[in-house]
Order: C-alpha cells, then sequence, then structure tokens
C-alpha cells in the first residue's frame, strides 16, 4: 500500500510537472498580471496631477530629526464621495475622507544622504502595524545621523496664498525643503536653490491607510483560479519622484531592457507597462520588456550634464509598479513650474504595501551616489580568488564518471577552469543536503579529486523543502514551525522539483540560524571545505501558485503578510546561506553563494545571475546592459549564463558569448538539460580554439579583476561600468549599453550579430585607446568603424592606466597563485599612467585585519614607481608574497629606449620587443622591459634610459 501511495504520488506529479513546464517553457504573458489586473496599479495610474490634498503640519524638531504630520487640507462634507477615489469602494476601499493623520520624519545622515519615512500614527490603533524591512540598512549608517538642531522657514506664493517651506541643511552644499501646503520633500543646492530631487511636485502622492473589515466590503482579488484574501483590505502607497537636471534614469533591476529606462507613459508613447519589481521565477524571459523578472532593487539612479547624478531609494520589499514619464504626461496640468531650459525626468512610483522608507542621494558624480546607496545597504562581499575565475555549470552532469570525464577533458584541451557545478539531479529524490549514492556514491572523494587541481564544487539548494517525514530536514522544520503558513495559519504547501513542498520562513531570524547550521560538516554529509553553494528557485518559485510563486496572503513570522515580503524572501535566504558556510568555516573562510532572486544589500551575500536566458542573439546583448544595471544598484558580482540557458547555441553565438563573457564579473556557461551538450570542446578544433583563448584571456586579466573586486568591496564602485561612469560628462555615452567599461582601464565592445565583419565603437574622452590584441592607437572622442574578426571582441586599454596580468596558463586560478606578474602600462599625451594591483590570501577574511598587499603604480618622466596605498599602521608582516614582475609592456612610448634602469639596485635591465599577448597569440610586437624581477611587496623604482 505505501508503494502504492508513493508511486501514485510519483504519476500525479510526473504529469503536473510536464503540464505545467509545457505552459511555462516559453514567455507566456497571461500566466502574468499585468497593471490593469493590478488593483493598486490601475489606481494610481488613473490618478491625475494635484489630487493629493494633504498638508504638513504641527512640524518641529525631535530627536535630531524633522518630524510633522500629513492631514487632509479639505476634507469633504460627510456622505460625498472623496475626490481621490475613483468611486468603487466595495472593490479598493479608498481612503476614507477623514483618514488619521500620518506622520512624517526626514532624517538628515553624513555624505549628504537625506531618509524619508511616512508612516501610520501607531498610537491610533490601526489594525495592525505596517511592515518595515528588517536587516537591510547596516547598522553602520544608522551611527552616520547628523542631529537636526534647528530649521528655517520661508514663504512663497502659493497655489492659494502663500505657503511655508521648511529648511534644514542637509551637507555637502545641499538642503532638504519641506514644502507644508501642498505637501512636498525636495532636496535643492544651497547656493542658487536650484532643485535635484522632489517627491509630490506633481501632487500623485496616496497613502491607503489600513481599516478594519466591515460588512459588505468585498476585499478579494482574483487571477487565473486564485484568490487573495486581503484581509486587511487596500493598504497600496505612491507618489511621483522627479530627478532635476538629468537626461536619463538608470537602475531599478532586473528588467531585460535598455540601461536608460525608457519612458513608459506619455503623449508620443504608445501604451507600455510600468517597469515591474514583483521577484518572479520567468521561463525563457523577453529580450526587451518592463516585466519583472527574478531580483528587484527599487533604486534609480538619474544622470546629466546640467547636475551630474542623484539616487531615490525606497526600501519595501512589497510588489512595486514604476512609471517612467514622457514629456508631456502631465498635459500641463501639473503645478510644478519651472525655467523651460532646466531639464527634469519624472517618474511615479506605486507600492502594493509597506510604508514610505526613502533616501535620497545627491551625487554629485556616478561614484558618489553608488557609495552613498551602499553607506545605506552594504559593502558588497570580497570574493575568494577562485569565484571570479571560470565556472562550468550543467543542469545536470550526470554523476561522477560524468564529473571525471569533463575534468580531464578540460585538461585534455588546456583549458582553465575552477568551479564544476551540480543541479538538482545530484540529490536523493530532489531533497536538497542529500547524494543520490548511486550516481554520487563518494562525493568527498569527488570533491577531493578536484580540489587536488586547485578547483572547486558547487551544488544546490533551493528553498523548497520536500514534505517527506523520513526526509530530516523536513521533519526538524515541520516540528519546530519553521514554515511559512498559509492563510489559514496552516505549513504552506506548493508544488516544485520534489513535489509537495514547504517552504522556510527566512524572515525569521532564528530560523535563519537553524538553516545556517544545516551546512555543518555533520550536517551535510559528504561535503568537504571546497564545496559551495547555489541558490536557485527563491524568488520563490511556486508551480501552482499564483503567477508561479507564493500567495500574497501566505503568513511569516509576526503575522507578516508575504505580501509584504515577497521581494525579499531570497535575499533573507541568501543571507542565510552565506551565514552557514561561514559558520562551516568558523569564520576563517569568505562564502560562495550564488543566488537567483535578489534585493537591496543582496550585495553583502555573493554572487547573482541573470536567470534562464535563450541561445539567442538578442539575449547576449541585453545581458550588458542588465549586468549593469545590477552593477549601479550595488550587485557588482554578477553575470548571464554563457551560451544561453535555453536552445541549441550555433557555433558563432557561443564563441562570441564567451568572448563576452569572458569580461562579466560573474563567469560561467550553463545550460537546460535539454540541450545539447556544449563543453567547449565539442565544436570542432577551431571554435575549441577561439573559446580556449576567451577563458585565457580571463585568466590573464584576474589580478585586475581581483584589485576591481576590492575597490568594490570598499567603495561599491561596480566591476562592470556603463562608460558615463567613467567619463561623466560625455553625452554620447549616457546611453550607450552596447559597450561598457571594466574598471576605468578596459573598454569592451560586444559583437551582436552572426557573420559581423564591422563594428561601430565609440571611444570616449580626449586620450588614445589601445587595442588590447595589436597595441594599435585610436583616437578618444569618435567612433570607429572597425574591422571584427573571430578571434575576440573589441578590447581597448585607456590611454593613461596600467593593467597587472599574470601570463601563464595554469590549470586553474589556484595554481597561479606564485606566478610572476606582467604589466602593461599605456601612455597617454602626457607620456603618464597610473594603476593598482591588490593581493590578499584569496580565501580568508585575514584581509580584514590588514593581510593584504595594495600598490600603486605611476609612470611619470620616465619612471615607473611602485608605491604602497595600504592604511597607514597596515602591518606589512600579516601577508607577504615573494611574487615578482617579470615583464612590463609599454604602449605609446616615443623612443626605442637603450634599456632601464631599476634604481635601488643600480641595476640595469634590457628592452627589447616582445608579443603584447602572451604564447604568441598573433598579437603584434611591442616595447618590453624583461625580466625586472622587483617585488610585488616592495617600493622600487626603474628608470627608462
Amino acid at each position: 500500500m505505501t508503494y502504492f501511495k508513493t508511486h501514485n504520488f510519483s504519476v500525479l506529479f510526473f504529469v503536473f510537472l510536464i503540464l505545467f513546464l509545457a505552459s511555462v517553457s516559453a514567455w507566456k504573458k497571461d500566466e502574468f498580471r499585468n497593471c490593469n489586473q493590478t488593483p493598486f496599479c490601475s489606481r494610481a495610474r488613473s490618478r491625475k496631477p494635484n489630487s493629493c490634498s494633504l498638508i504638513a503640519v504641527d512640524v518641529s524638531i525631535f530627536d535630531g530629526d524633522l518630524v510633522g504630520k500629513l492631514v487632509p487640507k479639505n476634507t469633504p462634507p460627510k456622505g460625498e464621495q472623496n475626490p481621490d477615489s475613483n468611486g468603487d469602494d466595495s472593490d479598493h476601499g479608498s481612503q476614507d475622507p477623514a483618514s488619521n493623520p500620518l506622520l512624517l520624519r526626514i532624517s538628515a545622515y553624513q555624505d549628504g544622504i537625506l531618509r524619508l519615512k511616512i508612516d501610520e500614527d501607531p498610537s491610533l490603533n490601526p489594525p495592525k502595524r505596517r511592515f518595515e524591512l528588517p536587516s537591510v540598512i547596516v547598522p553602520e549608517f544608522l551611527e552616520k545621523k547628523l542631529w537636526l538642531q534647528r530649521f528655517s522657514e520661508e514663504k512663497i506664493d502659493g497655489d492659494s496664498g502663500f505657503s511655508s517651506l521648511v529648511v534644514v541643511y542637509l551637507g555637502n552644499g545641499y538642503e532638504a525643503v519641506l514644502r507644508k501646503d501642498p505637501f512636498e520633500v525636495f532636496v535643492r543646492e544651497k547656493n542658487g536653490g536650484k532643485r535635484v530631487i522632489s517627491l509630490n511636485s506633481h501632487g500623485l502622492f496616496d497613502f491607503e491607510q489600513l481599516r478594519v473589515k466591515k460588512e459588505g466590503d468585498n476585499w478579494e482579488e482574483n487571477f487565473r483560479g486564485h484568490t487573495d484574501t486581503r484581509p486587511y483590505g487596500p493598504q497600496s502607497i505612491s507618489f511621483d519622484v522627479s530627478f532635476h537636471g538629468a537626461d536619463y534614469v538608470y537602475g531599478i533591476p532586473e528588467h531585460a531592457t535598455s540601461l536608460a529606462l525608457k519612458p513608459t507613459r506619455g503623449p508620443e508613447i504608445d501604451f507600455s507597462e510600468p517597469y515591474r519589481l514583483f521577484n518572479l521565477d520567468v521561463f525563457e524571459y523577453l529580450h526587451e520588456s518592463p516585466f519583472g523578472l527574478y531580483g528587484s532593487i527599487p533604486f534609480m539612479l538619474s544622470h546629466g550634464k546640467e547636475h551630474g547624478t542623484t539616487g531615490f531609494f525606497w526600501l519595501n520589499a512589497a510588489e512595486m509598479q514604476i512609471d517612467v514619464l514622457g514629456a508631456g504626461w502631465d498635459a500641463g496640468e501639473s503645478r510644478l513650474s519651472l525655467p523651460s531650459d532646466q531639464k527634469r525626468i519624472d517618474t511615479l512610483w506605486m507600492g502594493e504595501a509597506g510604508v514610505i522608507d526613502a533616501f535620497f542621494f545627491v551625487g554629485p558624480g556616478p561614484k558618489d551616489v553608488v557609495r552613498q546607496y551602499v553607506s545605506v545597504t552594504g559593502m558588497p562581499a570580497m570574493p575568494q580568488l577562485f569565484a571570479t575565475a571560470y565556472h562550468q555549470c550543467r543542469w545536470n552532469y550526470r554523476d561522477e564518471e560524468d564529473v571525471y570525464h569533463v575534468d580531464s577533458k578540460f585538461d585534455e584541451h588546456d583549458i582553465p577552469y575552477d568551479v564544476l557545478w551540480l543541479d538538482i539531479e545530484h540529490t536523493d529524490g530532489k531533497k536538497y543536503f542529500t547524494w543520490d549514492r548511486v550516481l554520487f556514491p563518494n562525493p568527498e572523494e569527488m570533491q577531493n579529486k578536484l580540489a587536488a587541481k586547485g578547483r572547486r564544487m558547487v551544488t544546490i539548494v533551493d528553498p523548497h523543502i520536500k514534505r517527506d517525514d523520513s526526509y530530516y530536514i523536513h521533519k526538524e522544520a515541520s516540528d519546530k514551525g519553521h514554515y511559512v503558513k498559509d492563510a489559514s495559519g496552516k505549513d504552506y504547501d506548493g508544488w516544485c522539483w520534489p513535489g509537495s513542498s514547504s517552504y522556510l520562513d527566512m524572515l525569521s531570524p532564528e530560523v535563519r540560524e537553524w538553516w545556517a547550521d544545516k551546512f555543518s560538516y555533520k550536517n551535510y554529509v559528504g561535503s568537504t571545505s571546497s564545496l559551495y553553494i547555489w541558490n536557485d528557485m527563491n524568488e520563490p518559485s511556486v508551480f501552482n501558485g499564483p503567477e508561479v510563486t507564493m500567495p500574497r496572503d501566505a503568513l511569516h513570522i509576526g503575522g507578516v503578510e508575504h505580501r509584504e515580503i515577497h521581494n525579499a524572501y531570497g535575499y533573507y535566504f541568501h543571507m542565510g546561506t552565506a551565514s552557514g558556510l561561514e559558520k562551516r568555516g568558523e569564520g576563517k573562510d569568505r562564502p560562495f553563494v550564488l543566488s537567483r532572486a535578489f534585493f537591496a544589500g543582496s550585495q553583502r551575500y555573493g554572487a547573482i545571475w541573470t536567470g534562464d536566458n535563450t541561445a539567442e542573439w538578442e539575449h547576449l546583448r541585453v545581458s550588458v546592459p542588465m549586468v549593469l544595471s545590477m552593477g549601479l544598484t550595488g550587485i557588482i558580482f554578477s553575470g548571464a549564463d554563457v551560451g544561453g540557458f535555453f536552445g541549441n547555441p550555433e557555433p558563432e553565438l557561443l564563441v562570441r558569448w564567451y568572448q563576452l563573457g569572458a569580461y562579466y564579473p560573474f563567469f560561467r556557461a550553463h545550460a537546460h538539460h535539454d540541450t545539447k551538450r556544449r563543453e567547449p570542446w565539442l565544436f570542432g578544433e577551431r571554435n575549441t580554439a577561439l573559446m580556449r583563448d576567451a577563458i585565457h584571456n580571463r585568466y590573464m586579466l584576474l589580478p585586475y579583476f581581483y584589485t576591481l573586486f576590492r575597490e568594490a568591496n570598499t567603495t561599491g564602485v561596480p566591476v562592470m561600468r556603463p562608460l558615463w561612469m567613467e567619463f561623466p560628462a560625455d553625452e554620447a555615452a549616457f546611453n550607450n549599453d552596447e559597450a561598457f567599461m571594466v574598471g576605468n582601464s578596459i573598454l569592451v565592445q560586444g559583437v551582436y550579430s552572426e557573420r559581423a565583419k564591422h563594428a561601430s565603437v565609440y571611444l570616449p574622452g580626449g586620450q588614445s585607446w589601445y587595442d588590447m590584441r595589436s597595441g594599435t592607437a585610436y583616437k578618444g572622442g569618435m567612433t570607429h568603424k572597425l574591422e571584427v574578426s573571430e578571434e575576440s571582441v573589441p578590447a581597448f586599454q585607456k590611454a593613461g592606466t596600467i593593467i597587472p596580468r599574470k601570463d601563464r596558463y595554469r590549470r586553474s586560478s589556484t595554481q597561479m597563485v606564485h606566478d610572476p606578474y606582467t604589466l602593461v602600462i599605456a601612455l597617454n599625451s602626457s607620456q603618464s599612467a597610473e594603476g593598482e594591483l591588490y593581493v590578499d590570501d584569496g580565501k580568508s577574511f585575514e584581509f580584514q585585519r590588514g593581510a593584504f598587499i595594495h600598490r600603486r603604480f605611476i609612470f611619470s618622466n620616465g619612471k615607473l614607481t611602485s608605491l604602497n596605498v595600504a592604511p597607514v599602521g597596515n602591518d606589512g608582516r600579516l601577508f607577504t608574497s615573494d611574487c615578482v614582475i617579470e615583464r612590463i609592456i609599454l604602449l605609446g612610448y616615443p623612443s626605442r629606449p637603450k634599456g632601464a634602469l631599476i634604481e635601488a639596485s643600480n641595476k640595469e635591465v634590457e628592452m627589447e620587443m616582445g608579443p603584447l599577448r602572451p604564447k604568441g597569440s598573433g598579437a603584434a610586437s611591442v616595447l618590453t622591459i624583461r625580466k625586472p624581477n622587483v617585488r610585488i611587496s616592495d617600493d622600487w623604482s626603474i628608470r627608462i634610459l
């Protein structure tokens, strides 16, 4: 009988799974809600400018903040409809005209950051406390609060008589201003009064307060057979935000669309959906769409020649929809009147629930805004060195024999790699922390054999837990009450890969702590210190749920509805997993965890990838703005599946993807189990050589990439950057997302069409750019039509920079640790250049104690100098290296010198013409200092004779 039940269950699940995959294996927009089918979105979009009647009263300084209340200016007589309502109170419960005052709080922080909080008054006993997201803002940010002591008032002409402006000094030459009537908050320059960012300038603010359900109220929402009970009724928030002096806006990932966000509403814009932020498991997503994908970060940046860069961040994990409003959207109805020569981009932010907890970042530069944002949400984690190298993945490597075969083939074809990945089929019946002992009978031995070559493994651990009483994870979670509950209070039961599954309540710190313990060697039997983790399906994905996710009325700890936490569910799962690996290593080993879902702050816990893309040229093309958008919003360690997850790429597409993907911060090939095998040696000798060369290119540049990851770890500045981040005054760069910068030194232009013979490459700035394969110099500040070959995508080193490399090819990055370095010096018109090198042990947290080497190389007046830029007092004995520099390449030097002199030792070294790239791979001959053999850890100088 037990067998019969189990067999029937397996058959039913198999049938369900086939039907599910058939229904979502390609994009079907009717599976997901649009704005018209989302009541809070359609209500907010229907509002007209100046609909908000709120004014600010009782404004004062309290506890170092500017506080006040928002109340309606004119309350309509009883029985009359609120003008903000669309008349259908029975459905959406529009805010009562006699609604309670809202509490407003404005805080100032160091570095010119303004924080605005608006919430219901808890002392007036609302039906429940509105949810505020914990553990996203880092504690050290709260210590940077500026305690306001006073404010000033200004009188201005208002719509009806005089209005009052309450002004506080924000710092860095900016002021925060609260306009009382009508209510508005904005930041302006102290000198001149130019606005920078403003909220509710167009009167679109709306805050649906919680109500007690009365007889006859119908708050339920239905979509494709799923019912959302909405026990607390409508609770949405919407408001307009204006970016002054802006030419473009960027950010708010994740969407498969252009880097510069296109307008979604306006008189000359065809009907478009808003940009949706709602984490979903989307199969084969469209490559040009505002539809939300796997992650959500409600942080938008603006950039323009007039002001520079600004940013706005709304800390809220409920579903959001964001309109970018095109010129003339308000048909002249808005009260905001500005000089015609001052540019502005207006946006409309709509959220289903939560509170307003918003941050204004004044910049003024792109890197300033990014730094200000990560000061709130946390600096990106410093990855281990191996994680910055190449990863090989597939759903699924079948068994240990397959693993050993793939591993040996990389060696046979002289292709380095660092990590081999195992997908869900490695487990015992989709039960995570287990192994299929038929297919993987000796997992520890398998990992140790790879580790002997300096290689690691990654296994997948998803959030859905198989409901099987013989499975210890499920039994413990069930007994301890660790699962998310359904609306009735029972453990939520949804369907995913294992069949019937429940989902851990990762909002609970206790559950996260319990989860972290599961990664110990004792609990995760068969794991070793060289095994790391992949969190997939953590949006969360629920095959039979509404929109393939968890119902919004599911319940978390403290009665928090899933609608309030949804976009952060994967963030907390990522957090718990990273904590587990850190505990496993007793705090000595940096975790590596890849996550598909993400939220603000995910940069603190590991890497992200762009999800289930497709083997199409368009998906190669859109991967660039997707990765750039994530980088701008803190997610500096990201990449797309090289080759496309779905489909079978033609060899040319696969080669071009490797050539571009070698510059992604996260470089991994991955494929669906229904695709043909596509390891680099399966496409003929020539294509193998091209993919090998692309992977070698990444390994050669690992010292440069690792240095950039350290820069990101200390400043938040992304590894992969839009051109305008490095050239903020160059208008031609503002909407260019076909090319990108890697750090401040390398520009990469992708090739996005088959059989391409030419590429148009815009090289910004006034200095030259050197082709990284030929050494040829090209003039900056113009577009070049260049011939492209099958060998590479166009990549250039900026004049005035120095790039560190390692030119000896090994099996893995671990085996390169003691190899010597090469410096490539690209001289500018002043015959000068600068660059940096950061080195630590590549694995531990000792770098936080000062165990690292950080050098700055400066070439000027014919001399190359190495300077220590580690903090004063850094104990250089904590980390040492015997590595030396064996080659120094000079690009753009005007003559052929006789030699070079190492000044400290008075040793003369040879200069000759040598290859720009190692192993004579067709590269040009360039001026080279041979074997100076100066240590990377020492101060030294080398003078050209």
